[in-house]
């Protein structure tokens, strides 16, 4: 899959490698590295109190390590007074179907069942050092090719029933939040605070499923009910 660079996406140009963990990590802290100032993520458009709509999603179990792992980081920004994500809500977004009350619980079903029948096998990533983008503290994730090619499927099963993702997998750049930038702020303490952070050790994470989640937001907060589950291939 050729990766393409995109102005709307972070970083705007992919890694110069989509396996090997430390290109990954060391492009995502140069995009960062970059950026003078955080922005508030929640200054965004299309979204309110009562916005709900349609995402297929990976998420993290509260007893993950991977979890304590975000606990640690999280307390060690705790001066910043970012909005943290909560121990439940710790995810990795793949594509927005679309809002909800435009798309009948029949498609979802079509379509969720279109799209069992295309999964690939489950497989592992590695959450590899704390980096952050223009509004969030994040897990740079690698590989990249795994889920590259779960969303492509997925976007092609929802493209056949007329729900294709926004962007197509070519600027698709995976990550995992933790934290989210609640005001404009100078980006050089954030590196500063990140780089010991960056020293900890990486984190395997097993993707065996993938939810369709009904996602909304609460507050300073994303919360989600799945309604639909894909059960990834076991080798």
């Amino acid at each position: 899959m050729q990766l393409t660079v995109d102005s709307g996406s972070f970083p705007p140009s992919p890694p110069p490698s989509t396996t090997d963990p430390t290109l990954i990590a060391a492009h995502e802290w140069a995009a960062f590295d970059a950026v003078e100032k955080m922005v508030d993520h929640w200054e965004r458009p299309g979204w309110s109190g009562d916005t709900r709509a349609y995402y297929w999603m990976l998420t993290v179990s509260e007893d993950s390590p991977l979890v304590g792992h975000m606990r640690q980081c999280q307390q060690a920004l705790a001066h910043f007074g970012f909005d943290n994500i909560a121990p439940d809500g710790l995810h990795l977004t793949l594509g927005r179907i679309g809002l909800v009350g435009e798309i009948s619980g029949d498609r979802l079903d079509r379509l969720t069942a279109a799209a069992q029948q295309t999964v690939p096998e489950r497989f592992s990533l590695q959450a590899i050092p704390l980096t952050a983008s223009r509004g969030a503290i994040r897990y740079s994730v690698a590989p990249w090719m795994p889920i590259l090619g779960l969303y492509q499927k997925l976007h092609e099963v929802g493209a056949h029933h007329g729900l294709p993702f926004r962007k197509p997998a070519s600027v698709f750049r995976p990550h995992m939040g933790i934290a989210y930038s609640n005001r404009t702020l100078p980006a050089d303490g954030i590196r500063a605070a990140l780089q010991p952070l960056r020293e900890l050790g990486p984190v395997d994470i097993l993707v065996d499923q993938v939810h369709l989640v009904e996602l909304r937001r609460e507050q300073r907060a994303y919360r989600w009910s799945i309604t639909r589950t894909l059960h990834l291939l076991a080798r």
